[in-house]
């Protein structure tokens, strides 16, 4: 992406602790953000403990851009959000992080350099840092306890950002989609299974037969079987039906040998009489 197109870069008013600076570098590189720019961090700059705790996300912070201003830090902006869980006396638009986000997109898009601005952990964002903005973004958190760590609203609003330019899943989890079996490699199964099930008794009473078949076909057309699947479930119902004549094969080479045995036993008795 071009510097004109540049995603939204994140300002940090005021920071306290170093590990939570790491931690939204962090989020800032989960969601594709990397310009970072800190307003008066209480410890300083640059300090290790924040890039221990990004994990390895260290292009955030080697690139990180200090101010002694928030007037500074936002001079070259054409939009800022300020974050806030805190009702202020500036009168401003507020927006929830996704509708932030696609306001945030529609500037970017028009090559317009953007930014979101948190509060430090302790007190967040005073009224004269707000009264900079264009707009408040709210996150919908539940009201019997809407404190979260810096962090959090940074990913939050780092998420809904990204949604904006690439809502599909990890390119990895996606794989090629065989395609769906013909409807005459359907019936064919439709057949095998019904015709075994009738073989097994399991229409009952026989007037129901009608629709206990097509309560039967609707769930495998829902599916829509690859070939591949249809040949496994051919087997599988195969398999069951070769087990079942086994099992009566059984019973009856069981039957034919008491069978016999009864026989043997009544021509023995006979012979004594």
């Amino acid at each position: 992406m071009s510097s004109q197109n540049a995603p939204p870069c994140v300002i940090l008013n005021q920071p306290q602790l170093a590990e939570n600076i790491g931690a939204v570098a962090r989020v800032m590189a989960n969601f594709g953000l990397s310009d970072l720019r800190l307003v008066k961090p209480r410890d300083g700059w640059p300090q290790e403990r924040a890039w221990a705790s990004a994990s390895g996300a260290n292009w955030p912070l080697d690139d990180a851009k200090v101010f002694g201003t928030l007037e500074e830090a936002i001079a070259d902006l054409k939009l800022v959000f300020a974050t806030t869980a805190r009702p202020r006396e500036t009168r401003l638009p507020v927006y929830t992080p996704r509708e932030a986000a696609a306001h945030l997109s529609a500037d970017v898009a028009q090559g317009r350099a953007v930014g979101l601005l948190f509060g430090g952990e302790r007190a967040g964002l005073e009224t004269d840092d707000i009264a900079l903005c264009q707009a408040i973004v709210s996150i919908p958190i539940d009201e019997r306890f809407r404190s979260l760590n810096l962090a959090q609203a940074v990913s939050i609003n780092a998420y809904e950002w990204k949604m904006t330019v690439d809502d599909r899943p990890w390119s990895k989890f996606e794989y090629n989609v065989a395609e769906p079996a013909d409807q005459s490699s359907l019936l064919g199964l439709y057949g095998q299974l019904e015709d075994e099930l009738e073989k097994a008794g399991f229409y009952h009473p026989p007037e129901k037969k009608p629709s206990m078949v097509r309560n039967l076909r609707a769930p495998l057309a829902r599916a829509r079987l690859t070939e591949q699947e249809v040949r496994t479930f051919r087997g599988v119902v195969t398999a069951l039906s070769r087990g079942r004549g086994r099992v009566l094969a059984k019973l009856a080479e069981q039957k034919a040998r008491k069978t016999a045995e009864t026989s043997v036993t009544e021509g023995e008795t006979g012979s004594e009489n």
